[in-house]
């Protein structure tokens, strides 16, 4: 129908387009879709991806399950690669070091994360914090493990962390300067129990004691040992001279008496002790001379065991015992920063007027961090947590290079123990059940992961 314009003139309406639907007539050509794409189209865009991920996901894990039912010669075992690898010590033990993974390698890098992302918020140079925490996820997992081999080495002097921990032991438990320390022959002096030795007679005041030992190593003498000295006489004190009694070169030196190439014992403890206790006690001089008081008149003089302590060497990081936290310990170093970041990022998000209504509201620091902000990161730390989880679970790169050979076993997970099993035992029955196990452990995490995402989407 025409309608009039302002003029009089019939105006004919614009053409409506022409409907597109999903569903043409009966009889109509191939459907298309909402974008009026055909599906014959979209399948063969899809396709390469869809070739792919059967060629290297799908396939893979059908044939790891079927594979799991044959034995090492390719013979149909139905279960029994299963019942081995419940049965064997060695499958047994990398199933409860995967499972020690689990519960603790991502909460404590979690828990790490949001630490250092709280506290940098509050200081002037986080970024650089953040910076300086979150550079060990450049490294490759085989250079980490590379740098704590040696991290972890025994001998303080190359190992980092039992460098520190000796030293912290040492400034409270003064190590022995003579571990090495043992009487000399035909010594005025006995053992006497518990590292320790003690004259024969008792000593007098103003008649000079010798108190002669050997067997420390001229390397390991004292910096500061001299010449050692024969005491001078006092009449109202017991002298003597404690030192070490040898003298390289065969029938040189004098036997219990000081020589002149002969080094004195400084800082070696001594003490009188009489019916049992000890009246008095002193250390020796640089060049080996001690004096103890007119109390001392009539005692028995006494090295103390303490004097002979071997050193302490530390903790042996790479041990049986303590070799899955070791390595557990490398870990967090290299995922810490990503916790981090991933959870800074979270609690940027975080509205700041929450925060100062709690404070308003009389809530500590603390009330404000338990009540408010983590229950407002709570869905960003469950990324954070289920990610950790899901890598953690085929952690293979640092279990491999840490462990020396003799705690290789006890640090076993199930990633090596596959490795192992396919190319060292060549066994791909068994190989293959680990394989399985693997991903039956990581399918409740995924689900989980999941059906997260799906709630958070609904929101």
């Amino acid at each position: 129908m025409a309608i009039p314009d302002a003029g009089g003139t019939a105006a004919v309406p614009p053409a409506r387009p022409a409907r597109t639907t999903t569903t043409g007539p009966r009889g109509a050509g191939p459907r298309k879709g909402v974008t009026g794409t055909r599906k014959v189209v979209a399948a063969l865009f899809l396709l390469p991806a869809l070739v792919l991920l059967g060629a290297l996901v799908l396939y893979p894990i059908g044939y790891s399950v079927l594979r799991s039912f044959f034995d090492k010669g390719g013979d149909f075992t139905g279960l029994g690669n299963y019942e081995t690898m419940f049965e064997d010590d060695g499958i047994r033990t990398a199933i409860k070091n995967t499972a020690i993974w689990v519960v603790f390698a991502p909460a404590v890098a979690t828990v790490l994360g949001l630490i250092f992302a709280v506290l940098t918020e509050r200081v002037r140079w986080g970024t650089a914090f953040k910076i300086v925490i979150f550079m060990p996820m450049a490294i490759s997992m085989l250079a980490a493990g590379i740098i704590f081999r040696l991290v972890y080495e025994s001998n303080p002097d190359r190992g980092v962390a039992n460098a520190v921990w000796v030293g912290v032991h040492d400034t409270f438990a003064e190590s022995s300067n003579f571990p090495s320390g043992h009487l000399a022959a035909r010594s005025p002096m006995k053992e006497a129990g518990g590292g320790a030795f003690i004259t024969r007679e008792p000593v007098r005041a103003g008649q000079p004691v010798a108190l002669p030992l050997t067997g420390v190593p001229p390397n390991k003498m004292p910096d500061d040992a001299k010449s050692a000295k024969p005491a001078k006489a006092e009449p109202d004190q017991v002298t003597g001279t404690a030192w070490q009694d040898f003298t390289r070169g065969k029938g040189r030196g004098e036997v219990n008496a000081p020589d002149p190439a002969e080094l004195g014992y400084p800082g070696i403890k001594i003490e009188a002790v009489k019916d049992g206790e000890v009246v008095a006690s002193t250390k020796a001089s640089d060049d080996g001379t001690f004096a103890l008081p007119k109390e001392a008149d009539g005692a028995l003089l006494r090295y103390p065991g303490s004097n002979f302590r071997e050193p302490y060497d530390g903790v042996d990081w790479l041990g049986p015992s303590l070799i899955t936290p070791a390595v557990i310990g490398s870990y967090v170093w290299m995922w810490a920063g990503f916790a981090m970041v991933l959870i800074a990022a979270g609690l940027a998000s975080v509205p700041r007027e929450l925060l100062e209504a709690a404070r308003v509201d009389g809530a500590n620091e603390w009330q404000v961090f338990r009540r408010v902000t983590v229950p407002l990161l709570a869905p960003v730390l469950a990324v954070v947590l289920v990610t950790l989880m899901i890598n953690v679970m085929k952690i293979f790169d640092l279990v491999f290079v840490i462990p020396p050979g003799s705690s290789k076993d006890e640090a076993n997970v199930l990633a090596v123990q596959l490795y192992n099993s396919a190319f060292g035992a060549q066994d791909n029955g068994v190989a293959s059940a680990i394989a399985v196990l693997l991903f039956l452990l990581v399918i409740p995490v995924m689900w989980f992961n999941m059906r997260r995402m799906r709630r958070e989407a609904k929101r």
